[in-house]
């Protein structure tokens, strides 16, 4: 039987601080009434008989599911509520009489269970629905063929109600009782077959359709056969159902695809998005021809841009990108580029990021030109759109994208780079930055482009807001302004932009004529103002009718250095050295060369003078002076060998840097491209479809199953399929010891958010113990979702318990508690067992991620966390103690491995992960070999871990202290 047709169960919760009720108390309750008031009149029972009976059954459950055996009580039951017709009784009867013993120890049918089954009987004819449908439901649970033989012919006669509850559920009756006791109804394919042709209920189809494809399947064809045209009239249901008898059929007789597969694409068409979702799946694995997938790919593509709710927007874009991963289903999907292109008027970034990967992925020379231009108008886009939290974002993986379709084709880079350098004067630096990588890639990798890149970063670059994009964009002026024309605009640009010089002069003057004579000047009303020491102090202010000149109206860079950023200088001091070396070598004249010269060493001199007076916030450092004092010396003394190495070697450097990184690129793809390709060895059985037989085909995947296995969280490895081989692979956790009265141990299921503890309870002693209750409770980010039932354990009887904890947040966290029961005729208080505490491994939670260089810088200055690790091993090489230290953290190093190679003695590596949960953890590794201690000693150092919890960062560091020794062996 498959986890589809299992019956629903009822979970009762029970309350646990309440005192267990005796059984003279339950009879008492129960039977509080004589039987001439039942047979007299019915109405006194309702003002208070009723209700108390209710709460003593409710009672006499619980006490039964706790193992209590209660036999006194079934006679009771029988006289005094059996025969009450309120709906609240009648169906806490429907759960007693399913958990109550029915039979006597060797096995016979008990005699009282003759009256119900005739009451039983009564409400299978009852006239209200409700009662008639609960009753066929409670049926579908009952094992015993002598209780429901005398009922079969009152379930047949409610496949004839005028009401679809009763109907429906009569179907499911007939169905448990034809898979269970076959020879009680042999007709039920035939009966359900006839009732299914006259049916007009939807459910009531559904139901009887399910039936005949697990029961009967050639009835469940034959009755397809017959309305096939009319298919995508039916309800979405039974549509359902359809789509999941073809799936079935083709999978186990693939002749039959033909017969069938038209049925499939005309559900694509259907109204449900469910109906559509299956029967696009189902196709794809029925049929690998162009027009197949296309279909399917084009139903999912329709889907996501259609429906509200972006979880089922990713789950069918997974399903998009799992279909990309087949090689001959790639280029089908490369001719529907533009209409995955239409998903990305989603707002939500999520979405967006996974549709241009997609995209991306999907690029080929025949639709990269459609793609630019799309990508371009919603560049465009984000620019007019009122500015939200993740505009910026989406904006940095369009440019993202555009930079990658330029570089796999360079041919589209004249149309991207005027658009994209637009954003160089944006207020988002991330954006802006990311624009300013792509342009220094483009001008170096091509020539063609370079008169065109330099035009525009001259357009835009008094408008430049950051200063990190203004550092740059000075960087490539300086380094491909070629031409005499180019290089004079550069000194003109970076004149309109510091301003009037020298600038400690001008600023003092503008500083002492602020004030003027004619401008009336306010002293404001005092204020009182409690300074840190709790002292009073008074505050007032001077104002002026005309305000101030603002920072805002000063240049760019003037404000850059007056803010006190002369890390700009350097940067300004390098490019004016470069442009001035290759303006002499451009022109001949003497005069003129030493003109740029003077006016480029001017300009220096003057943010020197600055940056050494008291105007600026900060004042200029050691290493700005020392950079600019340098690019002076060089400009005075003209030499050829600083001119190799200002406008030669720099280029050569970033033109290495651009290969090693494409050389990285290509690498990771090719591990990709070999992880996507089936690898099959020479000696590999082939296996053909039409040669395997009925029984082999069972073994294949069922995609239904695995789904719905997938949706209760079953989903288990193909490497540990078998549920025993997979808690082999566990590590069994003992929770108490081996001399206590119960023995208890537990094996930790982590299944992504949820924890199952699967605790094994064993009764040591020779009594019987009751109410035997497994207390947890949990330290950290978990939550018990519900405490376990109690149960009773037979002298040296066992029993497995199963606890789920829910969890919130990436930390380590402890589940602790005891076990606690009542013996069976003792006097005395509960006992309790406490059990040994269970440690979460936060590795179960932490995946490797990769991200930039300037997000990692990013997510570092903002992380408020830092849990600095000493290192404590016995590990004696640099690269190994690296490598274990990732095993052991699941991170990913982002430090490149040619920059890792090579040996000098100490190492530096960036790590970073993140949980599920969408926790960001990064670590920085800085590790040396102290050579002067000799060949054998250990590495050294620190590894500094930053997070945005404390709770994330201590766990980290906790699970590298405790794995930064090597085990041997």
């Amino acid at each position: 039987m498959t986890a589809a047709e299992n019956v629903c169960y009822t979970l009762i919760n029970v309350p646990m601080d309440s005192e267990p009720p005796s059984e003279i108390s339950l009879k008492n309750d129960l039977g509080n009434c004589d039987m001439s008031a039942f047979l007299t009149s019915f109405p006194p029972l309702e003002k208070g008989d009723v209700k108390l009976k209710t709460e003593a059954l409710k009672k006499v459950i619980i006490m039964i599911l706790n193992g209590e055996k209660l036999p006194g009580l079934l006679m009771t039951i029988i006289r005094f509520v059996l025969p009450l017709q309120d709906h609240t009784i009648k169906k806490l009867l429907l759960v007693f009489w399913e958990i109550v013993p029915k039979t006597t120890p060797d096995g016979r049918l008990l005699q009282e269970m003759i009256l119900v089954c005739d009451a039983y009987r009564k409400d299978l004819q009852h006239p209200n629905e409700f009662i008639r449908g609960s009753t066929l439901r409670f049926l579908c649970k009952l094992k015993e063929a002598e209780l429901l033989e005398p009922l079969m012919p009152a379930i047949r006669a409610c496949l004839e109600h005028r009401h679809s509850y009763v109907r429906r559920n009569a179907v499911l009756a007939i169905y448990t009782i034809y898979r269970n006791f076959e020879h009680l109804i042999p007709d039920a394919p035939e009966l359900i077959h006839d009732f299914l042709v006259n049916e007009k209920d939807a459910s009531c189809k559904r139901n009887a359709f399910m039936m005949l494809i697990h029961a009967d399947q050639d009835r469940a064809l034959d009755y397809l056969s017959t309305c096939i045209d009319q298919v995508q009239t039916f309800g979405d249901i039974l549509q359902l159902v359809i789509v999941e008898l073809i799936y079935k059929v083709c999978h186990a007789n693939p002749s039959e695809r033909a017969r069938f597969i038209r049925c499939i694409y005309n559900l694509l068409q259907s109204s449900s998005p469910a109906v559509k979702y299956e029967a696009a799946g189902t196709l794809v694995t029925l049929s690998s021809a162009p027009t197949a997938i296309k279909a399917a790919a084009q139903c999912y593509i329709d889907l996501i841009i259609k429906e509200s709710d972006n979880n089922v927007k990713l789950i069918v874009l997974d399903r998009l990108i799992e279909l990309k991963e087949h090689p001959s289903h790639e280029r089908v999907l490369q001719d529907l580029v533009m209409d995955i292109l239409r998903v990305l008027s989603t707002p939500d970034l999520e979405v967006r990021k996974k549709t241009l990967q997609l995209a991306l992925d999907l690029v080929s020379s025949r639709n990269v030109e459609e793609l630019v231009i799309v990508l371009k108008k919603e560049v465009i886009k984000t620019n007019n759109v009122t500015e939200h939290e993740d505009t910026d974002k989406y904006r940095q993986l369009l440019v993202r994208t555009l930079h990658s379709c330029s570089v796999r084709f360079p041919d589209m880079a004249a149309n991207v780079i005027p658009v994209l350098m637009e954003f160089l004067s944006d207020n988002n630096e991330a954006a802006a930055a990311d624009v300013l990588e792509f342009v220094r890639e483009a001008i170096q990798r091509f020539d063609n482009l370079r008169p065109l890149i330099v035009e525009k970063m001259l357009e835009v670059f008094h408008a430049i807001k950051s200063v990190k994009i203004y550092r740059g964009a000075l960087w490539i002026l300086g380094e491909y302004c070629s031409t005499k024309e180019d290089i004079q605009s550069v000194m003109t640009e970076v004149r309109r932009s510091l301003g009037e010089i020298p600038i400690v002069e001008s600023e003092i003057k503008k500083e002492a004529g602020e004030l003027k004579p004619e401008e009336e000047v306010s002293v404001g009303p005092a204020q009182k103002l409690v300074t840190e020491m709790g002292t009073y102090a008074t505050q007032s202010a001077l104002s002026s009718s005309r305000p101030a000149k603002k920072e805002e109206d000063r240049p760019p860079l003037r404000g850059f250095l007056l803010d006190g950023d002369f890390f700009v200088a350097a940067s300004l001091a390098t490019t004016l050295t470069k442009i001035a070396l290759r303006y002499v070598s451009l022109v001949q004249e003497k005069k003129k060369q030493n003109s740029f010269n003077a006016e480029a060493m001017l300009l220096m001199a003057t943010i020197l003078h600055l940056g050494k007076s008291s105007l600026p916030k900060k004042p200029i450092t050691d290493d700005d002076v020392d950079r600019i004092s340098l690019c002076l010396k060089v400009l005075s003394e003209c030499s050829p060998l600083m001119n190799d190495i200002f406008n030669k070697e720099c280029r050569q450097s970033l033109s290495h840097m651009l290969s090693a990184k494409l050389e990285e690129e290509k690498l990771s793809q090719k591990k990709e491209s070999e992880k996507r390709n089936v690898t099959i060895q020479p000696d590999d059985p082939i296996s053909f479809m039409q040669l395997t037989a009925k029984n082999e085909m069972s073994s294949k995947e069922d995609q239904f199953q695995l789904s719905l296995l997938a949706a209760m969280g079953n989903t288990q490895r193909k490497e540990a399929a078998d549920p025993l081989a997979s808690k082999l692979n566990k590590v069994v956790t003992q929770l108490t010891g081996f001399s206590d009265p119960v023995y208890a141990e537990a094996y930790v299921h982590v299944n992504q958010y949820d924890i199952v503890l699967d605790v094994l309870v064993v009764n040591q002693t020779s009594d019987t113990l009751q109410n035997c209750t497994l207390e947890l409770a949990t330290l950290g980010d978990l939550k018990l979702v519900e405490k376990p039932s109690p149960l009773t354990l037979a002298p040296h009887d066992f029993a497995n318990i199963k606890a789920n904890v829910k969890v919130a947040s990436t930390e380590n966290g402890i589940i602790f508690g005891n076990v606690v029961y009542d013996v069976s005729g003792a006097a005395s208080d509960r006992n309790c067992v406490v059990l040994s505490d269970i440690h979460i491994d936060i590795m179960d939670y932490i995946q490797p991620a990769s991200c930039t260089d300037a997000e990692f810088r990013q997510m570092w200055a903002e992380f408020e966390w830092e849990n600095k690790v000493t290192v404590n091993t016995n590990i004696i090489d640099l690269n190994e103690y690296l490598q274990h230290i990732l095993k052991s953290t699941n991170m990913k190093c982002l430090t490149p491995e040619k920059a890792l190679s090579g040996y000098c003695g100490f190492m530096a590596a960036n790590l970073y992960a993140r949980s599920i949960f969408g926790e960001d953890a990064l670590a920085n590794v800085s590790i040396e070999k102290p050579i002067h201690l000799g060949p054998e000693a250990p590495v050294t150092g620190h590894i500094r871990i930053r997070a945005k919890s404390q709770g994330m960062a201590l766990s980290l560091g906790d699970k590298i202290n405790l794995s930064q020794k090597k085990t041997s062996l």
